[in-house]
């Protein structure tokens, strides 16, 4: 396929132009004059210098690699038809639509956008994070920095000690049974050769643990509405976890609030004072 630099940048220019700062997030400001977003707050959006962006609305620069095209359709809250338009336009097929993807939708996004002082994330169906809150960053770390298997909450869970630290010890036994049973349910919805069959051998080969719920053949197990996490700065806290469910791409939207009044809310008022400045990842099993 051939790029295609004058319709990629009208595409661009106009979709930038229809969007407006709270759409994604963003302060408006009291003397903001552009009609739309600045390119310079696509660029951040999507990762890139603005000298890049810019470059592709005035019809020149490289052709943008497909990872970058993908991440100028999430910048933009692209929907898939126009985020596959995009792909062709920037000359690449488009990504193959059917096994959940990474691809969050904009309703989903604009949703995410209005939650920036509530712990909330997006995760797909295997427990990989897509996106936190900086709230929920300060809550369970960074969660968006792993590779490879270990993206995955519940292969983290069966491979990595530090995972299960941020979880009360009364839920663990609980909470194998939930990660394997829910494995099990994505394996028979995906079937052999999907990527959680894949997980899911990586750890019968890996854990004893993982064995021995794996060969009780649980389905069903969902998780508890609420939830017990130990945060390094503030101790436990109960949390209430509510769900939104993006069906079309398997993605969840996980919000945690807690009871007016109790202590887990004083102590999460707390952490959103001192936990946005402490963001840092856990470190064991981030690049594995």
């Amino acid at each position: 396929m051939v790029i295609d630099r004058t319709g990629l940048a009208e595409f661009l220019r106009l979709r930038r132009e229809s969007l407006q700062p709270e759409d994604v997030g963003m302060p408006r400001g009291r003397r903001r004059r552009t009609s739309g977003l600045r390119r310079e707050e696509v660029a951040s959006l999507c990762h890139m210098s603005a000298d890049y962006y810019a470059r592709l609305e005035r019809e020149r620069g490289p052709q943008p690699s497909e990872q970058m095209v993908a991440s100028i359709a999430q910048g933009l809250h692209l929907s898939l038809d126009e985020r596959d338009h995009l792909f062709r336009l920037a000359g690449h097929h488009p990504p193959v639509r059917g096994e959940a993807g990474e691809y969050i939708s904009p309703g989903m996004l604009r949703i995410f956008d209005r939650l920036h002082d509530t712990p909330a994330e997006i995760v797909t169906e295997l427990g990989e994070t897509l996106r936190q809150t900086p709230l929920a960053v300060a809550l369970t770390g960074d969660l968006t920095v792993y590779s490879g298997p270990a993206r995955s909450l519940g292969y983290r869970w069966f491979t990595d000690p530090a995972t299960r630290q941020l979880y009360a010890p009364a839920d663990h036994p609980f909470l194998t049974r939930m990660f394997a049973s829910g494995l099990r349910g994505v394996v028979t919805l995906r079937g052999p050769g999907s990527r959680a069959a894949h997980l899911a051998d990586l750890l019968l080969a890996r854990s004893e643990e993982f064995r021995e719920v794996w060969d009780d053949h649980e389905v069903g197990v969902r998780p508890h509405e609420v939830k017990h996490f130990v945060n390094l700065q503030v101790g436990a806290l109960e949390l209430t976890c509510q769900t939104l469910v993006d069906p079309g791409q398997s993605q969840y939207l996980l919000v945690y609030t807690a009871v007016p009044g109790s202590e887990s809310y004083e102590k999460l008022q707390l952490l959103s004072v001192i936990g946005t400045h402490l963001r840092g990842a856990p470190t064991e099993g981030a690049a594995s």
